[in-house]
């Protein structure tokens, strides 16, 4: 087979894989509490049903498939907002920020769902790269700052980030939720005066 024909070859599988991928995160993120069958989400990525079992072998390893795309997305957006911003104050204020925002839009209930969905140990392997790669940025963010303790403020800022995301799944309201970070964490970051 020619290079140029393998390569066609492979773009096709990768974006068929994708589609089902996607296919499987909009299902869940529309309906978290059902987790779809592989037919339905062949159905909604307008594929047959047989072409999915040409690139995982079950239900659960398309969810662990997910679940290991999923969570670098989640560390990506974070990263980018934090990267936005130019101190250290607005840095950790973006990163609670940005992860009250995938709350609000569903991304965490969307994470619950691939929790019952796939393998424990995908989604632990997965969940500890997502924290470790999210957690490097805000301990920096915090020592630039001046934390005498950048490991234990994390932890901290992160049961900020854990409470005010309970309120957004139980109906507060983004806006309301990030006003509430901000009041909580402006006199520590003293983002009033920069």
């Amino acid at each position: 087979m020619p290079k140029i024909q393998a390569a066609t070859v492979a773009e096709h599988r990768a974006s068929q894989r994708a589609a089902l991928l996607d296919a499987a995160r909009t299902l869940l993120s529309q309906h978290p509490e059902q987790i779809p069958g592989l037919a339905e989400v062949a159905q909604h990525a307008g594929l047959a049903r047989s072409s999915v079992y040409s690139y995982f072998k079950s239900r659960a390893d398309m969810f662990d498939a997910l679940v290991i795309d999923t969570f670098p997305r989640w560390s990506a957006y974070v990263e980018k907002h934090m990267d936005e911003a130019t101190a250290p104050g607005p840095k950790i204020q973006a990163y609670v920020e940005a992860n009250l925002q995938l709350v609000a839009r569903g991304d965490h209930a969307l994470a619950r769902a691939l929790a019952s969905a796939g393998s424990s140990e995908a989604l632990a392997s997965s969940s500890r790269l997502m924290h470790d790669r999210l957690e490097a940025p805000l301990r920096a963010a915090l020592t630039d700052h001046g934390s005498s303790d950048p490991v234990r403020m994390a932890e901290l800022v992160q049961s900020i980030v854990y409470a005010l995301s309970r309120m957004i799944e139980g109906g507060l309201p983004l806006r309301t939720a990030t006003g509430l970070a901000r009041e909580l964490l402006s006199p520590y970051l003293d983002l009033d005066s920069g």
